[in-house]
């Protein structure tokens, strides 16, 4: 990504308050700079020359500690303004990023890494303070600084005015040096930070199944090299850092020592004053310090900048076409149409589900059967709108009214229906909380009725659970999933193996509270089942014909 991305300039646009405010306090902070230099060169030359006293002194120290407490103070305001602009942009990417993801649906994210996306939208996108809080207004101060000093000099002695204007090109010549030859050792550092939070979710999120296999000392291993990448990433972006600073400081060094041997020379010559040649000294370096700073912020934005091209990567993906209709019709009152629906899978070159038609009426309870691969999950993804059939549509229709649900709203449709997922997802909380998530203005009555319902009538509503439902039994969270699916007063109720994991008793009393719901409130209800209970239970079976058959025929 370019340091001057135009991308990162429009956001800077949205605190232009803070970051205008914040190169003013720069641009105060070197003129505080250059009047700390004639106070001081003043103070000194009246004691070497005059052979002032203290009480002579006072007057000009006390005007260097006023500058020396308002260098201060300034320097706190800088800082303070520059982090209050940089929490603005960051939290609008942050959320421009979050809200791309919902809108990309769940098959983007199921492709994308989990972890290193963690990885970008927490620490990645937090790296950008160094981009925004110090590089922009450092750029601005780099910029301007040199010029104003170099305009305090020429006046008071124009040979080192020319000195520190000729020198200062070459510590920019080496900036742009060390920006071309840290871009690649940035770009592997970034892939490295991404491998190394992808591989050690995994293995956390994996780490029962690798203790039951006896396969979580080869993680450790696995994990020790991926670690061990990012080590060799990070010191080789160090070196490089380091050995910037030193020909920054180098060059500003020696440039400094050009300007103090000539002043030193033109002293003994008495072609220059004391007060002008230490003036000219003092000041000289604050021409080339904003320039060794940009150079330190460089390096500590350049995570910051990766992380914003990964950022904008997702950003700018396109989102797939949506509806914008709002005229629902009433599924109490209708049905829900399949009519020949089919998905391709990407990279297998299947379509699961194919070809599948039917229809639920409310009050109607079907369940979808077929070999593992089918595509039943798939068919639920489709009627709860997160996901585009290739072929076929599906229409709502009442009273005479037929919708395609492509052509809804999305956030309008999903308001109409219930799903449990094949494996749900509880969140750190109560378990009410966890149930109230689709229902937030439900009563704790209609919680407790809920949870009663399937079973879970002991159940202490008030009881906290760990994220993915930690404390649960499997069969606890899969249930409090359907109470929450049961409180949402959705027409369309989508069940992905709701009785997976539960003994017969307890299936046979969650498929009576589904089948009491579907008639008592006229809900259309979609079932994934395997198990012969649950497909008993339904009004009919639709069957899905697996992939590999469709592969063969």
């Amino acid at each position: 990504m370019k340091r001057l991305d135009p991308r990162l300039l429009r956001l800077a646009r949205q605190a232009r308050g803070p970051i205008a405010l914040v190169v003013v306090l720069g641009l105060a902070s070197a003129g505080l700079a250059i009047a700390q230099a004639a106070l001081l060169a003043d103070a000194i030359s009246a004691a070497v020359e005059r052979h002032a006293g203290l009480a002579d002194l006072s007057p000009a120290l006390a005007a260097l500690a006023a500058v020396l407490g308002a260098r201060a103070i300034v320097a706190w305001a800088h800082e303070s303004a520059a982090h209050r602009a940089s929490a603005g942009i960051k939290s609008s990417i942050r959320m421009a990023l979050l809200r791309r993801v919902v809108d990309l649906g769940p098959r983007w994210a199921a492709g994308a890494q989990g972890g290193a996306f963690v990885a970008l939208a927490t620490r990645g996108i937090d790296a950008l303070d160094g981009y925004f809080a110090r590089y922009l207004p450092q750029l601005v101060l780099a910029t301007v600084l040199p010029v104003a000093v170099v305009a305090t000099m020429l006046p008071a002695d124009p040979l080192s005015a020319l000195i520190v204007a000729l020198t200062v090109p070459l510590i920019v010549v080496f900036l742009v040096l060390i920006g071309l030859a840290s871009g690649a050792q940035r770009k592997r550092r970034w892939h490295a930070l991404e491998r190394l939070s992808h591989h050690f979710l995994d293995v956390v999120a994996g780490l029962p199944t690798l203790k039951a296999f006896g396969r979580a000392r080869a993680q450790l291993d696995a994990l020790e090299r991926v670690t061990d990448a990012y080590r060799r990433e990070t010191l080789g972006a160090l070196r490089i850092a380091f050995l910037s600073a030193f020909v920054l400081e180098l060059g500003a060094t020696l440039s400094v020592a050009l300007v103090a041997v000539g002043i030193g020379l033109r002293l003994v010559d008495g072609m220059l004053d004391l007060r002008t040649g230490l003036f000219v000294l003092i000041l000289a370096p604050e021409a080339y310090l904003p320039l060794r700073t940009l150079g330190a912020q460089f390096h500590a934005s350049e995570e910051g900048l990766e992380a914003a091209e990964a950022a904008f990567s997702v950003i700018e993906t396109p989102v797939p076409s949506r509806g914008t209709r709002t005229d629902v019709p009433d599924l109490r009152r209708g049905e829900l149409r399949v009519e020949g629906v089919a998905v391709r899978q990407p990279g297998r070159g299947l379509a699961a589900p194919s070809d599948v038609s039917f229809a639920v009426r409310g009050g109607e309870m079907v369940a979808v059967a077929g070999a593992s691969g089918a595509g039943k999950t798939t068919l639920l993804a489709v009627l709860a709108g997160l996901l585009a059939p290739d072929e076929g549509t599906v229409h709502a229709t009442a009273a005479g009214a037929s919708v395609a649900i492509a052509d809804l709203d999305p956030a309008i449709w999903r308001r109409q229906v219930g799903y449990v997922a094949q494996e749900p997802y509880l969140f750190p909380g109560t378990v009410a909380e966890n149930v109230r998530l689709a229902a937030p203005d439900a009563g704790d009555a209609a919680v407790r009725d809920a949870l009663a319902a399937v079973g879970l009538a002991d159940l202490d509503p008030g009881a906290t659970v760990g994220e993915r439902g930690a404390g649960l039994s499997t069969g606890q969270r899969r249930r409090v999933a359907i109470a929450r699916a049961i409180v949402r007063d959705a027409p369309l109720l989508l069940l992905d193996e709701p009785t997976a994991g539960l003994d017969e008793a307890t299936e046979r009393q969650v498929l009576d509270a589904v089948r009491g719901l579907a008639r008592r409130e006229r809900r259309a209800v979609v079932v994934v089942a395997h198990r012969s209970a649950a497909l008993a239970a339904a009004d009919r079976v639709v069957e899905l014909r697996a992939a590999a058959e469709e592969a063969v025929a």
